[in-house]
Order: structure tokens, then sequence, then C-alpha cells
């Protein structure tokens, strides 16, 4: 009887250093820890659509997030942040907000959602309430894309092919920059002078991937409003889709945001 009580002592000694064992590298084996937080919400800038997004979000999905990318219609400010809060509406529980180039203005004024528990920007903009965009830009030197903004007739802005390739995209191979270039998405003007009324980087833990060699938004007002949301910062050696160049650091930094803003 002794030796049958101590082998079963034997084995739940090894059943529990077991169990420790597993729990201690689950947070590494690819599955979001119950206490985190497991929605991701992508938000696309200007010239893009939802599918700029293509690269990290499998790369989301491997690490067991749930993914949504909203499509802007980019016919209003107030259009894409309402495309923004229906999709936030669909989410079971809190969620991270992340954002691209111009959609960093409509996830500032949207975050104000009780359900976004943090907020990332990649190459974003990042106004203040009120703020006059341009304005602020004119404070750094010009990047080299808007040279090649062009207007419709009905006022709707896209870029030219050679901006696209080489000033937005100029670090992805020439044929991809080609096939982004041929879905590009018009936006209607009055993008251009929109204003938020509501900064949520104010309130909510933030996080900014700067793109070092971007020429579509100038790196150093990047790090300037990097700085001014106190935000966790990152530097890439990428161009303005430092989404599509540098996916798995994008997806790594949002990983970081869902870690960091949940109650631990």
């Amino acid at each position: 009887m002794k030796k049958h009580v101590g082998v079963c002592a034997t084995l739940l000694a090894v059943a529990l250093s077991l169990t420790v064992s597993a729990a201690e590298k689950a947070p590494d084996d690819g599955i979001v820890p119950e206490h985190d937080v497991k929605n991701i919400v992508l938000v696309h800038g200007l010239y893009a659509d939802g599918s700029s997004w293509s690269k990290v979000i499998p790369l989301l999905q491997a690490k067991g997030f749930q993914v949504t990318a909203v499509q802007n219609p980019t016919t209003s400010l107030e259009a894409d942040v309402d495309a923004v809060k229906r999709t936030l509406d669909l989410q079971d529980g809190p969620t991270i907000l992340v954002a691209h180039s111009y959609g960093g203005m409509v996830i500032s004024q949207a975050g104000a959602d009780p359900k976004v528990k943090g907020l990332v920007y990649v190459a974003a903009r990042a106004p203040e309430a009120g703020e006059d965009y341009p304005a602020l830009a004119a404070k750094f030197p010009p990047a080299p894309a808007a040279k090649g903004l062009q207007w419709s007739a009905d006022g709707f802005g896209t870029l030219s092919q050679p901006a696209f390739v080489q000033d937005f995209a100029g670090d992805l191979p020439k044929q991809e920059a080609n096939v982004l270039f041929s879905v590009q998405q018009p936006f209607a003007k009055e993008i251009t002078t929109a204003k938020t009324d509501a900064a949520a980087w104010q309130s909510k833990p933030s996080w900014y991937a700067v793109s070092t060699q971007d020429r579509t938004i100038n790196p150093e007002l990047q790090r300037f409003m990097a700085k001014r949301m106190n935000a966790h910062t990152i530097e890439l050696p990428a161009s303005h889709v430092s989404l599509l160049s540098h996916p798995v650091e994008i997806a790594d930094l949002i990983e970081q945001a869902a870690h960091g803003a949940s109650p631990h």
C-alpha cells in the first residue's frame, strides 16, 4: 500500500509540474490569454482601402485575435467615424483600435467609445481636438507625395501613379505598388479641411509606429505627434506603408497594445 501511495504521489507531482510548465508557456503559443484584449479593429487611410491590412491580418489571427478591417467610404470624416462606430458596435468586448495615415483622425474621434481600450497609430495623423491638421503639417517640410495629388471634376482626390509608387509605397516591389495603385480609393475634398472634436489619445493608452523614410507624412511630424500623445513609440525604416513593408513589426506592436491595455 505504501508503495502504491508513493507511486501516486510521484505521478501527481509530475502532473502538477507539467501543468505549471504548460501554463508558463501559454502566452507564447499564439493564444491570447483571457485577460487580454482580443478584438482588433483596423482603419485604413487615404489612397487605400481595407486590403492595405492584408499582410497584418493573418499575423494577428495566428496570435488568436478577432480582427476586423473597416472599409471607410472616405466621403467625409463624419462618414468614416460612423463606419468605425458601426464596427465597434459589433465587437463582443474590449477592443484595440488601429489606424494608418488619415485613419488616425478617424480613431482619435471614434476612440472615445468605451469599448476601446487602446489606440495604435501607424504613420498616422493624431490631431488635437479641433486642431487644423494642414496648419500643423505646414510647420514641417512638405512631404513629396503631396505634389502628386490630383482632383477630379467632382472634387475627389487621388495620387498620380508616379507619386503613389515612389512616394506613398516606395519600399514595396514596383509590381506590388502598382497593384495597390490600381485599387486606390478616391477621397472627398472636404476631408482635407475636416477637424476632429475629440482626441481619444488624451485619455487612453496609445502606441505609434514612425516610418523614418516616409514621403507622405514627414517623419518629424510623426515624431512630434507621437511625443505629444506620450505614445509607446517604435521607428521603422519604412515608407508610408509600413503595414505592408513591415507587417511583422506592426502586428507585434498591435499585440503589445492588446497586452498593455489589458487589466492584469
